[in-house]
């Protein structure tokens, strides 16, 4: 008797799961389907996962330029339209915050973790961790340099080498018939970060094709507009003639025409200038001349964001790398642009 009892109890405990599962109301897809026929225990964890709200927890690097605003209210503005709980961190261009921020989410047993790395390195622990907690992990904007690619599912961003060397193509053009030497002073990116390794490297490729570009100096500005415009004021008093700036980002660009202005100079005339980016301040400044060529690298992650991240938690295969589309501007271009800019 008391065996029949413990079968029945069982039993209903089993159909009570079921129609828990089913609830609501959902349409299963084909996809979904096909992974129960194949593996049901993860199938039925992929589905129970997409169907209950998922919980993102985002580490951003900081608030250090227009662009990092643009791509905060991005992700911001695209979780909620997704229906999707986000808990946001701001690192202040720390890694040993994004370490400790990526930790807490962990303990918090989010279903997601998303983060646009500080610097490329140092994460394999924090990453195995997330592994091990079997939360996935998704790279935006900037990666990592891990020789274990299986510590994240998919990194969604720029190719900074290809910006890099979109900045080199237009320099080596303009200058393809001069005779003398063209000195070119570099703003760098935060140290050891990927845009700035990458548009460095993209950058140097390009431009050893005609030797008579040479970069006399190039310092990292941080990504910020403050820090550019001092920089700047070094590179022109220690050097008297320089041909062109290379901004790793508009707001570095913006802080160093500020002090070229100050020196009595014209940028965009006495001093040619290529940034990267794009944003509004930046097309603002191109459109006035200031700005000779910008390489835009698109801030608007979030939408792409979101989406990967159900289709993760969906049982989806990603690829490892998701390239963003974007465009290069000379001054003409931003002048018809400008209208246009969302950020």
């Amino acid at each position: 008797m008391k065996k029949s009892l413990g079968v029945v109890l069982v039993a209903s405990a089993m159909m009570m799961f079921t129609a828990a599962c089913g609830s609501s109301g959902e349409t299963k897809t084909a996809s979904s389907t096909a992974a129960a026929a194949v593996s049901p225990s993860t199938a039925a964890v992929a589905t129970a996962k997409a169907d209950k709200k998922i919980t993102m927890g985002f580490a951003q690097v900081g608030a250090e330029s227009g662009w990092r605003s643009a791509n905060t209210k991005s992700v911001q503005d695209s979780a909620k339209e997704a229906g999707i709980e986000l808990k946001f961190s701001d690192a202040q261009q720390k890694q040993e915050n994004q370490i400790k921020a990526i930790r807490t989410y962990i303990q918090q047993k989010v279903d997601v973790i998303a983060f646009s790395p500080v610097v490329e390195s140092g994460w394999d622990t924090v990453l195995k961790e997330a592994k091990d907690a079997g939360i996935p992990v998704i790279l935006t904007d900037r990666a990592v340099d891990s020789k274990d690619t299986s510590l994240y599912r998919t990194f969604i961003g720029s190719d900074f080498v290809e910006e890099g060397r979109s900045a080199g193509k237009w320099v080596v053009d303009k200058y393809k018939d001069t005779k003398e030497a063209v000195n070119i002073v570099e703003l760098q990116g935060t140290t050891g970060s990927a845009p700035a390794n990458d548009r460095k490297a993209g950058f140097d490729e390009i431009i050893k094709s005609n030797p008579n570009l040479k970069v006399i100096a190039s310092q990292t500005g941080d990504f910020t507009r403050a820090k550019g415009k001092e920089v700047m004021q070094a590179f022109l008093k220690a050097n008297k003639n320089i041909n062109v700036l290379y901004a790793h980002n508009d707001d570095m660009a913006l802080g160093a025409i500020q002090a070229i202005e100050e020196a009595g100079l014209k940028p965009g005339k006495d001093i040619i200038i290529i940034s990267v980016d794009g944003v509004k301040d930046g097309f603002v400044a191109a459109s006035e001349g200031k700005i000779n060529f910008i390489v835009e690298c698109n801030p608007l992650l979030g939408g792409q964001l979101m989406q990967a991240a159900k289709d993760v938690l969906s049982g989806k295969e990603l690829p490892k790398r998701i390239v963003t589309k974007e465009g290069v501007f000379t001054s003409e271009d931003a002048k018809r642009e400008l209208p246009n800019r969302q950020y």
